[in-house]
């Protein structure tokens, strides 16, 4: 949402909004022109709104919904306004239960400085160019993460699309895993007719396209990884992710310019891959010294965790891991409770924080309690946030990983104090 607001105020618009809570965005939007407030109240509203954009975490109920549904007001949602964006323009979309923030931002590093002129949105701030949004006023070429939550990718008409990934997630909506893998084929179907599907070869059968073309480890794909031990980037999955950068990049090249030749494609896009600095909440890596080290991940999901616990005992083996996770929404704790228990419990030590609700109320029985009793690893504890810092100070850990889509990466300057 908040790079869409950055669109608008770079075409020179007004930009008002609401968001529950002061955040680092919402400050960096205010500075950059946003009038942002943290209330119901509709006096906040100016006069003569053109346009209302909101996202599903806004109840129906809510005083500023109200107000523009009465007030017969333009109402859309996020992915409504990011179709309308992309339509008119050749559109690389990034889809995926995982991996596609970390692919967009990839993809946006190697044509943004491959003299393309690209419009591109980032579900983080991309650490190359400390945003999530990059302009070129003259843009060509779109490039946008497109979200499965709620079916919002289905407002994308991709020239390129990826799949990096469909794991059973958000439930919530979709009801069932296979209701959920049908969306991503009716994403698939919204791919131009001269387009490309770019898929990761272990779920290849289960979409259908006619041009697709296959990244992995196996033989059958077009674009494949022999091995990861020369990728700056720790972990198989972001060895993935940049494969399957590169091959969207190529195959929109080639679309583009015709006949284009491949090596010389690959050559000049994995440089300017191999400068690529990463996305804040990605690996990300905020100390690093012989004695501690304190790693921040946007893993909500036991996938992500698996993969993410996975790349950091790649790069710091034998050392003991403290991780420190903030379920998010009670209907995915409660959905994956067990996998969430069997993917933490590989830690040294595990910390709950009490499950973060955005937009959900709490469900019976559903607690960050609950899934502490499931885990089968002694060395574990639940602590509130106000308790963090200190007992931090006083355990001292090794390496420290925090993990979560919540609002756990407020806690993160007091961590690093303790050091």
């Amino acid at each position: 949402m908040s790079a869409l607001a950055r669109y608008f105020l770079l075409h020179g618009k007004q930009v008002f909004g609401y968001d529950l809570t002061p955040s680092d965005i919402t400050s960096q939007l205010a500075i950059e022109g946003a009038h942002i407030h943290f209330d119901e109240d509709i006096g906040n509203i100016p006069e003569n709104v053109d346009l209302a954009v909101f996202t599903p975490a806004v109840k129906k109920q809510h005083a500023a919904y109200q107000y523009f549904k009465n007030h017969n007001i333009s109402l859309l949602k996020r992915s409504e306004v990011l179709g309308m964006v992309c339509q008119d323009f050749p559109t690389i979309a990034v889809a995926g239960t995982h991996g596609k923030t970390t692919t967009t931002a990839m993809i946006t590093q190697i044509l943004a400085n491959s003299n393309y002129k690209t419009l591109s949105f980032i579900g983080g701030i991309a650490k190359n160019f400390d945003s999530n949004i990059v302009f070129n006023p003259q843009y060509e070429t779109v490039i946008v993460e497109a979200d499965e939550y709620d079916r919002s990718f289905l407002s994308l008409r991709p020239q390129i699309a990826i799949i990096t990934s469909i794991d059973a997630d958000h439930l919530d909506v979709y009801g069932t895993y296979q209701k959920m893998k049908e969306s991503f084929q009716l994403f698939a179907n919204q791919i131009q007719p001269s387009g490309t599907l770019v898929i990761y070869d272990a779920i290849a059968d289960q979409i259908e396209h006619p041009n697709k073309v296959l990244y992995g480890f196996s033989e059958k794909a077009k674009y494949r990884i022999d091995n990861t031990h020369n990728f700056p980037l720790p972990g198989k999955h972001n060895a993935l992710n940049a494969m399957a950068a590169l091959a969207a990049c190529i195959e929109f090249s080639a679309w583009r310019d015709n006949d284009v030749e491949f090596s010389k494609l690959r050559s000049a896009f994995t440089k300017k891959l191999s400068l690529f600095k990463g996305v804040k909440r990605r690996f990300d890596i905020r100390i690093e010294r012989n004695d501690f080290v304190y790693i921040d991940d946007y893993a909500h999901h036991p996938e992500a965790i698996i993969a993410f616990l996975e790349a950091v005992k790649s790069q710091f083996p034998n050392k003991k891991l403290t991780g420190i996770f903030q379920p998010h929404l009670y209907s995915r704790t409660r959905d994956f409770a067990h996998q969430f228990a069997n993917a933490l419990e590989v830690l040294d030590e595990i910390i709950l924080l009490d499950v973060y609700p955005a937009r959900e109320e709490p469900i019976e029985g559903i607690s960050s309690g609950f899934l502490l009793s499931l885990i089968k690893n002694e060395n574990k504890k639940i602590l509130k946030k106000g308790e963090l810092i200190s007992y931090l100070r006083y355990s001292k850990p090794e390496i420290l990983l925090t993990m979560g889509a919540g609002d756990i990466d407020k806690l993160a300057q007091d961590i690093e104090s303790i050091s």
